[in-house]
């Protein structure tokens, strides 16, 4: 059975003192080209989120889908949260899996949650992302090029990718046009996801751009574009 995990204030420096998520490991796509079997690369795959992680998996922490979902409902009016620091959406590729972000947005509604996908980009994932998205749970597709980022932009999502660790600029417009910056908390002290929020609330031709961390950022840097 998949656990759903919500810490009430996250102690992650990058995301601040908001409320989290972790979720079992299978909600992750086969596809992920950070996943294990695809070669690593997974930021998720070390330190202390690494322990939680596998213990949610395991089934030690956390909660079914339909009490997590009340955890989420019960969140104050406005307050911002991210679902997933590891893991992700349960398979939006299936009915049940776009039911079950269905009714994430509506436990949300409210609220202000955002979160990340490399679920493959479907027509039906597609729309149901933007419906999400336009009903205040922002789906932000996970990609590795500026192109598939492109791409996303293009059928109406909201788009975040990863870059070289190394990567110097700040801001650039990438070739689709796009406004591209990068996340304030990988460079400017003090900077979290409680201060920024770009990632909940930002116009639609803003791509986030990530820099590869974690103990195996080299491996990620291997499945970027």
């Amino acid at each position: 059975m998949l656990k759903f995990h919500l810490t009430a204030k996250s102690q992650n420096r990058k995301l601040g003192p908001i409320p989290a998520s972790t979720s079992s490991r299978e909600t992750c796509p086969a596809s992920c080209p950070f996943a294990k079997q695809n070669g690593g690369g997974c930021f998720a795959d070390g330190g202390p989120q690494a322990i939680h992680w596998a213990a949610v998996t395991a089934g030690k922490r956390g909660d079914d889908y339909f009490t997590f979902l009340d955890k989420i409902a019960a969140l104050p009016k406005g307050q911002l949260w991210r679902m997933n620091v590891s893991g992700d959406l349960q398979n939006p590729n299936s009915v049940l899996g776009r039911r079950a972000l269905v009714q994430l947005t509506e436990a949300n509604r409210g609220k202000r949650g955002f979160t990340y996908s490399h679920h493959p980009l479907k027509p039906a994932v597609v729309q149901a992302f933007k419906a999400a998205t336009a009903n205040g749970f922002t789906v932000n597709a996970s990609c590795q090029s500026e192109t598939e980022a492109d791409a996303a932009v293009a059928n109406g999502l909201r788009a975040v990718m990863v870059v070289r660790k190394a990567e110097s600029r700040r801001f650039w417009q990438s070739q689709g046009g796009n406004k591209v910056v990068v996340c304030p908390a990988a460079y400017r002290e003090g900077q979290n996801c409680k201060t920024c929020q770009l990632c909940h609330a930002r116009p639609q031709d803003v791509i986030i751009a990530f820099p590869a961390h974690g103990a195996s950022y080299r491996k990620a840097e291997q499945a970027l574009g």
